[in-house]
């Protein structure tokens, strides 16, 4: 097991995540409602925008399995927290490729790739996970 990345705390509420391999970085800011300045992505986001890419990765794989062209595909993300405790409360994702060319059966094995990919199913039960496709 090797380490992926290091984050690093700025101050001011902001981290620097650092992908190793790549040297990727990602910035963080705490929320306006949460005594930050909402300049960047804060971590509960990227928990949703991470929920959203593993579904399209896992839906990519499966589309190139099936011969379906995935290309264009793009997604909404709505993030709702509560407040006591504060936490994610509901993941809203919709998809939308309205040129898809693919039979029934291939688009509901896209929609069933979404709702098993890992992060999916690494997130509490507590957490709504709301996805809407349109195509």
């Amino acid at each position: 097991m090797a380490i992926m990345g290091t984050v690093e705390y700025l101050g001011g509420l902001r981290t620097e995540a650092k992908h190793l391999k790549s040297g990727n970085l990602i910035v963080t800011d705490a929320p306006p409602d949460n005594n930050g300045r909402g300049e960047a992505f804060s971590p509960t986001d990227l928990v949703s925008a991470a929920l959203c890419s593993c579904m399209m990765t896992i839906m990519g794989i499966v589309a190139e399995r099936e011969g379906v062209d995935l290309k264009g595909l793009t997604a909404d993300v709505v993030k709702i927290m509560a407040s006591n405790p504060r936490k994610i409360a509901e993941v809203q994702i919709t998809f939308s490729h309205p040129g898809l060319v693919a039979t029934e059966v291939q688009k509901q094995k896209l929609k069933n790739a979404a709702h098993t990919c890992p992060v999916a199913l690494s997130l509490a039960e507590s957490v709504k996970q709301t996805v809407v496709f349109n195509f």
